[in-house]
């Protein structure tokens, strides 16, 4: 059955850094484009970014443009975000997801996505 299981997560000064990892498993992995999503603690799950296929093209949410890498390693089945310069803002729960559909103009969307993780948690403290 498809699989995605997100880990890196944990606690980190503000400034700090942390790289996030997703494995996926079950399906065709190098014929999705995946994304980041994350959701705070009493907010909607939002977008972080989305990488296509082969990595060519990437899309940030504005929040994070300049401090997070999206990037993806396709002979690994293994999506990353590294997350530079991190902001008690960032706190949340992290989420990797799967489509078929490429990233575009509304990779944003959770209903873009077919397939989704668990979650792993980022704390970011002041």
């Amino acid at each position: 059955q498809v699989q995605l299981v997100e880990s890196g997560g944990g606690s980190v000064q503000a400034g700090g850094s942390l790289r996030l990892s997703c494995a996926a498993s079950g399906y065709t992995y190098s014929t999705y484009s995946m994304a980041w999503f994350r959701q705070a603690p009493g907010k909607e799950r939002d977008g972080v970014g989305c990488i296509y296929i082969r990595g060519g093209s990437t899309y940030y949410a504005d929040s994070v443009k300049g401090r997070f890498t999206i990037s993806r390693d396709n002979a690994k089945s293994t999506l990353y975000l590294q997350m530079d310069n991190l902001k008690p803002e960032d706190t949340a729960m992290y989420y990797c997801a799967a489509t078929a559909n490429g990233c575009g103009s509304t990779w944003y969307l959770e209903r873009w996505y077919r397939y989704w993780g668990q979650g792993t948690q980022v704390t970011v403290s002041s």
